[in-house]
C-alpha cells in the first residue's frame, strides 16, 4: 500500500505501479491473511531512492510505504508514526535509538550531483547560508565542511521547500535530491558538488541514508523484503531511469548513470569509515550526541507493541 506521507501534496503519490515493477501482482483479496496492521515504512520520493523499493508493495504486502521528504521522514519515525525508514544518518545519531539494516544505504564515492551548495562566493567569502528544509545530513554537512575544512563561520537559515532558490536573500543555497540535478541558479557563480567536496578533503565515501528501524520493532519479514527490493532494483536501474526521466524531467540517459555510475547503493567497510568521520565532526561541532554507535537490525525477540 502506498500512501503520502503528511507533508506532501493531496493526490501526488496516488499512481499506478511503477512500468519497471514487476508484472505480476499479488494473488487474490480473498482468503488472503493480512496483519491487522501493517509495517509502516517510509522511504523519499526522489530518484535515488527508487532502486531500494523496487517492487516492495508486491514483496511486502504486509508493510504501507509513505513516500515524504527525508526531514519529515526522521519525524515520522521519532514521533513513532513509522517503523522503519529510509532517514539521514545524521537523524540516526541524534536519536541515538535506532538500528540499521545492514549493507543498504544510499551513498557516493566522489561526486552526487544530487547535493549542491550554490554560492554567489567562494567558499572562504561564504557569510550566510539557505539550506534545503527536506535536508539534515547534507545541511550539517554543509556546516561542517564550512567550519572545519574551510575555517568560516557562517548564518545559516532554512530555505523551504515552495521558497524558489533565485529569490533567497543568502549568499549560498544548499539544494537536495531531485530539485538540486534540475536547478541551473545563473545568479550563482559556484556550484559545488558535496559529495565531491567531502571526498576531496576526507578521501572517504559519503553516505546521505540508511535504513533505521525503532526500538523494539519486529519487522516481519519487511527487512528480507527491503533486501530483495534493493536486489531487484539494481537489476532494472535502465528500466527505473527511463520511467522516472519523464516526471523528473531529466534525460533518461542522465537518470541511469546517476543511478549505476554516481550512486552506491550498499554499506561496506569504507562507507562505515566515512560515517564514523562524519559522525565525529558533527559531535565537534554539537550537532549529535557522543557515544552512539552503528547497531545492526536483528529481529526483536519480543516485539513492541502496535
Amino acid at each position: 500500500m502506498l500512501v503520502g506521507g503528511p507533508s506532501m501534496k493531496e493526490g501526488a503519490l496516488k499512481i499506478e505501479a511503477s512500468s519497471y515493477n514487476a508484472s505480476e501482482e499479488s494473488e487474490g483479496n480473498e482468503g488472503e491473511t493480512f496483519m491487522e496492521q501493517p509495517i509502516r515504512v517510509g522511504a523519499v520520493n526522489y530518484l535515488n531512492t527508487k532502486p531500494l523499493i523496487c517492487d516492495l508493495e508486491q514483496l511486502a504486502p504486509q508493510a504501507e510505504l509513505v513516500l515524504d521528504v527525508p526531514s519529515r521522514l526522521a519525524e515520522l519515525l521519532a514521533d513513532g508514526r513509522l517503523d522503519v525508514a529510509l532517514i539521514p544518518v545524521l537523524s540516526y545519531f541524534q536519536a541515538g535509538c535506532y538500528s540499521v539494516l545492514p549493507n543498504i544505504a544510499i551513498a557516493s564515492r566522489g561526486p552526487v550531483l544530487s547535493v549542491t551548495l550554490f554560492s554567489r562566493a567562494p567558499w572562504p567569502a561564504i557569510r550566510r547560508v539557505a539550506l534545503d528544509a527536506g535536508s539534515r545530513t547534507s545541511a550539517a554537512l554543509t556546516r561542517i565542511l564550512l567550519a572545519k575544512r574551510y575555517g568560516v563561520s557562517a548564518e545559516t537559515v532554512s530555505l523551504p521547500l515552495d521558497c524558489a532558490a533565485e529569490e533567497v536573500d543568502a549568499d549560498a543555497v544548499l539544494l537536495i535530491g531531485d530539485r538540486a540535478m534540475r536547478a541551473c541558479l545563473p545568479g550563482f557563480q559556484y556550484a559545488f558538488d558535496l559529495g565531491q567536496e567531502w571526498f576531496d578533503w576526507t578521501g572517504l565515501p559519503f553516505v546521505y541514508a540508511v535504513w533505521a528501524v525503532r526500538e523494539g520493532i519486529d519487522l516481519c519479514g519487511v527487512d528480507e523484503a527491503l533486501r530483495q527490493a534493493k536486489k531487484r532494483g539494481l537489476d532494472r536501474i535502465g528500466a527505473i531511469a527511463y520511467a522516472e526521466a519523464p516526471r523528473l524531467g531529466l534525460d533518461a540517459g542522465f537518470c541511469r548513470r546517476y543511478l549505476s555510475n554516481i550512486l552506491h547503493f550498499d554499506l561496506g567497510a569504507r562507507e562505515q569509515a566515512g560515517l564514523r568521520r562524519y559522525y565525529a565532526l558533527a559531535c565537534e561541532l554539537g550537532l549529535a550526541p557522543r557515544g552512539v554507535s552503528l547497531e545492526y537490525y536483528h529481529r526483536a525477540h519480543l516485539a513492541q507493541s502496535r
